[in-house]
């Protein structure tokens, strides 16, 4: 009686340890099938374009103001976990600055300089929010080169000495006549938006971006004219993208 009583215990053990195990994974398994959807990984490619506002940053100070440009190109976003991801983008983007000549009382005088880059952010992506809306931060480095400039004036800027009224002595003017030494720019972009999904798979973005450049497109050197001469834009665009993973 004894042997069979303590059988009887240890299968009374064996089906309650059981039942325990059943139990425990009824609980856990659709947590871990929740987190498998929700950590998968999430390919998107992209198109986006929109318009800059730019100007520049010069050690001595310059009189401008900003000026419009245009940016577009294609994105790639991949994401794995569920509040983080990366982005890489190639995008055409014109900066430059504008001339100021309002404050000094020449309002007659026009310069701008247009200069276009081929950048290359790649950007931290944190987002949160639902399935149909979600809010979003990217933030990291860029680089880019310079593959063209264009120069708007309706005066003689390479001999504005010899212009009758031109604003001379308290104004800083060497940068309209000087060349661009350093083509290639990098520095640190940030931006925020809201990114709209229309199903699983295609969402519209709206973001608003800022660029700050380190790198001087003129040389800066104690024997140079400036000190600091960098680019700093103001982004604001719109982009398509299409999960494809």
């Amino acid at each position: 009686n004894r042997k069979v009583s303590h059988l009887m215990n240890i299968r009374h053990f064996i089906s309650a340890k059981r039942q325990c195990v059943w139990a425990l994974a009824a609980l856990v398994l659709p947590f871990a099938a929740n987190a498998q959807r929700e950590y998968s990984p999430n390919l998107s490619i992209g198109a986006r374009a929109g318009v800059t506002l730019s100007s520049m940053s010069f050690t001595p100070e310059v009189h401008q103001s900003m000026i419009q440009g245009k940016t577009f190109g294609i994105t790639a976003r991949y994401t794995e976990e569920r509040f983080f991801g990366l982005i890489a983008e190639v995008n055409l983007t014109q900066r430059g600055w504008k001339e100021d000549f309002v404050k000094d009382e020449a309002p007659q005088f026009e310069y701008s300089r247009t200069l276009t880059y081929i950048q290359i952010p790649l950007l931290t992506h944190i987002y949160f929010g639902s399935n149909k809306v979600k809010g979003f931060f990217n933030l990291g480095p860029e680089a880019g080169f310079m593959i063209g400039e264009k120069i708007k004036s309706n005066f003689d800027y390479k001999n504005f000495d010899n212009i009758p009224d031109f604003p001379k002595g308290y104004r800083t003017n060497e940068q309209m006549k000087m060349e661009i030494e350093n083509k290639f720019d990098y520095g640190i972009a940030g931006g925020a938006g809201v990114e709209f999904f229309i199903n699983r798979r295609n969402s519209i973005q709206l973001e608003g971006r800022y660029y700050f450049g380190i790198g001087n497109i003129f040389k800066a050197t104690k024997r140079d004219f400036f000190a600091a001469s960098r680019g700093s834009s103001i982004e604001v665009t719109l982009s398509y993208m299409f999960r494809v993973l």
